[in-house]
């Protein structure tokens, strides 16, 4: 049985976004399950010195010119939050309460995540904004809360950042086919022609 594709992203990424928006799908093509996997990059950045985008002179500005080229691209509604970029603990730790529960339903909760803040610019870095999405979303506001809140939540997500920085991830997304690592959402193409060919060596 062909192995799964792990998707690993951040939920301040528009990269990140654009690509939940066609992942599943182009996984679903070659037969191909899709484990979302949200960590944090800030994390990450710690390790590889990395800094945001915007604080980065030049290349900031290049990069919001591309996010908005991009999203037209992939045709993807966004507009750039009016925080940017935003710790994303309160809505990883949000997917993996629901992803223990229903896996399904918490692909679905990312997209009105990612809705929500590129679209509707609601800083889901806010507990209680992360906790509001999700009650619109149909999820009960107090279970939500307390998951957030919950030790267990807490150290389950720090050990999947662990577990995503030990594989690699250091920028969203990181997708990794048949133990092969693509970065940004720009290599989509070349993951569909990898899944369609099966592979290449160089």
């Amino acid at each position: 049985m062909a192995t799964p594709i792990d998707f690993y992203f951040d939920f301040s990424s528009p990269y990140g976004y654009f690509a939940s928006t066609k992942i599943d799908a182009l996984g679903a093509k070659y037969g191909r399950e899709v484990i979302w996997r949200p960590f944090l990059l800030g994390a990450a950045m710690k390790i590889t010195g990395g800094l945001p985008l915007p604080q980065v002179p030049m290349k900031g500005d290049y990069a919001k010119r591309d996010f908005a080229r991009s999203a037209k691209y992939y045709a993807v509604e966004y507009k750039l939050p009016s925080a940017f970029p935003i710790s994303s603990q309160a809505p990883a730790r949000a997917f993996y309460w629901l992803n223990g529960k229903d896996p399904r339903q918490a692909k679905a909760l990312v997209a009105a995540l990612y809705r929500a803040y590129f679209v509707d610019d609601i800083n889901i870095s806010n507990p209680d904004d992360t906790v509001a999405v999700c009650a619109k979303f149909g999820l009960d506001a107090d279970e939500v809360r307390a998951a957030i809140n919950a030790a267990a939540i807490k150290e389950l997500v720090k050990a999947e950042v662990d577990k995503a920085i030990a594989r690699g991830a250091f920028g969203s997304p990181y997708i990794v086919v048949d133990g092969e690592a693509f970065w940004g959402a720009d290599r989509l193409e070349q993951i569909e022609k990898w899944l369609a060919s099966g592979g290449w060596k160089y």
